[in-house]
């Protein structure tokens, strides 16, 4: 057991292989919420064959790149900002806008509230309650906007709740903003895992809506978190015009252009992707939820967040032993509203999945 509460992200496999002796390779991260597939064997392929690319710089404007998102989102070409992944977007967007002070939605990601501070902004939290499965009361939440706010920062579906909110919701949290003067930013680095993509994701409103910057990434679905390639869509030419000054020339390196124009036409790797994790995603909830000594929660993303009911096992004592296991899961502990009786755990292959459920009950059935 740790004798110390320490925190581990998907991305934290030296520290566990530092902490634990466990080789890294041989971890399989239920914490990253990645593609279980890796990237897919088109790009694999193709990019091999492009290494010369880097002899060059790419287009400033990022055309063809921008073009293929457009396609892929099915958004307006001048509605795209593409950058060195999501965070970085995330990041100039809160440095052209100064929001004095941004409500988000809890619990979720932390960086959004670390963005804020570094601007000089302060942020408060709107609690998803746990007695709604963590469900956005929309009525509540948008009687709970007020002239005070100058940004609500959403992520749908939530990480680490894996709740979504349909666009038909957006659509009256986006009217209620824009009588407060309230820009929303809308994370939805997961939808494309979702069912029901279409009822969920907010593209179609950046049509609709200047209140409204859409933020997106190739990390977790496309499985390439090392490639740093994020793009945002938003139907405010302002935004666009002073995130893309603001923004370094060519951050998005000469390969990841070609990645990203590689990857968004993909329909096989992103068909194959959507079977699998739907399939082990219905899987997963349908045997958790018989389990009498833990609640889970039903998720739209490709993860699922857990309540252990058992009086003597916590979420530190569960990642111990999935761990000690070779099975990374994350203990939500450090997540806002969140104790130590959550876990969130992404779906891998159906075999891996499997693993993590023996680990479980080892504990908890």
């Amino acid at each position: 057991m740790l004798n110390h509460k320490d925190e581990f992200h998907g991305s934290d496999l030296e520290k566990v292989e530092a902490m634990y002796g466990i080789n890294k390779a041989e971890i399989v991260s239920f914490s990253a919420n990645v593609n279980p597939l890796g990237i897919s064997y088109r790009l694999k392929n193709s990019l091999a064959q492009q290494l010369d690319a880097i002899t060059s710089y790419p287009d400033r404007e990022y055309k063809a790149l921008r073009s293929c998102i457009a396609e892929y989102t099915k958004a307006q070409l001048e509605h795209i900002i593409v950058g060195n992944g999501s965070t970085e977007l995330i990041s100039l967007f809160i440095q052209t806008q100064h929001p004095q002070k941004a409500l988000i939605l809890g619990p979720t990601y932390s960086e959004y509230e670390r963005e804020v501070s570094l601007g000089g902004g302060s942020s408060v939290y709107y609690p998803l309650s746990e007695k709604d499965d963590f469900k956005l009361n929309v009525e509540e939440f948008c009687a709970a906007l007020n002239d005070s706010l100058d940004l609500l920062i959403l992520c749908s579906p939530n990480n680490p709740t894996s709740t979504a909110i349909t666009n038909k919701s957006m659509r009256q949290i986006l009217d209620t903003c824009l009588r407060h003067g309230i820009f929303v930013a809308v994370d939805e680095t997961y939808v494309e895992f979702a069912d029901n993509v279409d009822e969920i994701t907010c593209v179609p409103l950046t049509n609709y809506y200047t209140n409204l910057i859409i933020l997106r990434g190739t990390s977790k679905f496309f499985a390439s978190p090392g490639l740093r390639l994020g793009y945002a869509i938003t139907g405010n030419r302002d935004v666009c015009k002073a995130i893309n000054t603001r923004k370094n020339p060519w951050t998005i390196n000469s390969l990841a252009e070609i990645a990203g124009r590689l990857m968004f036409p993909d329909k096989e790797y992103i068909a194959h992707t959507r079977d699998l994790i739907t399939s082990e995603r219905n899987r997963l909830f349908t045997e958790l939820s018989s389990w009498e000594n833990v609640k889970v929660y039903k998720p739209a993303a490709n993860f699922m967040l857990m309540k252990i009911l058992k009086e003597d096992v916590n979420a530190e004592i569960l990642f111990d032993h999935c761990i000690r296991q070779h099975l990374m899961i994350r203990d939500c502990s450090s997540f806002p509203f969140l104790d130590n009786r959550y876990i969130r755990f992404c779906f891998m292959m159906p075999e891996d999945n499997d693993r993590l459920l023996t680990a479980f009950a080892d504990l908890l059935k």
